[in-house]
């Protein structure tokens, strides 16, 4: 799918949150400044006017590693793994814990060497023209039939 606009992207992080459950894990995947964290806002910031909250600013935690956010019923977790190099590290964030009740949504997913089995993977690339992106999904378990169209 290529997306050419803000609103497209908003129009697929609606298509995403009606499916979003308490414990889901969305992973993203792409260079730098393809839109990861622009798609993570849109998300985060849907969730808040679906639950009648004000939207709040969402920043990239590529220094803090992660940002929290309180929706609704529900916790969200922001990671950006860009500064981590090994798996190692990844798993000393206790990330997929059981403890851990929590939506979660990763940029920079590359660098996880064993994922959820429930998770829905965002592929985002540049297109050559009319700074345009094409994004591809690959739902697992739960997320299998996801489609945005």
């Amino acid at each position: 799918m290529i997306i050419y606009s803000l609103d497209q992207l908003n129009s697929i992080s609606s298509k995403i949150i009606k499916k979003i459950g308490k414990e889901d894990t969305i992973l993203l995947f792409g260079e730098i400044g393809v839109g990861k964290t622009t798609l993570v806002r849109s998300i985060i910031n849907n969730l808040q006017t679906l639950n009648n909250e004000k939207e709040t600013e969402v920043l990239s935690p590529t220094f803090n590693i992660l940002y929290e956010y309180e929706i609704g019923k529900n916790r969200l977790m922001h990671y950006d793994l860009y500064r981590l190099k090994t798996s190692k590290e990844v798993d000393q964030l206790g990330i997929f814990s059981q403890e851990f009740k929590n939506i979660k949504l990763i940029e920079w997913a590359e660098i996880i060497e064993t994922k959820p089995k429930d998770r829905l993977e965002i592929y985002l690339n540049y297109e050559k023209k009319n700074n345009s992106r094409n994004i591809v999904f690959k739902g697992y378990g739960y997320w299998k039939d996801f489609n945005a169209d």
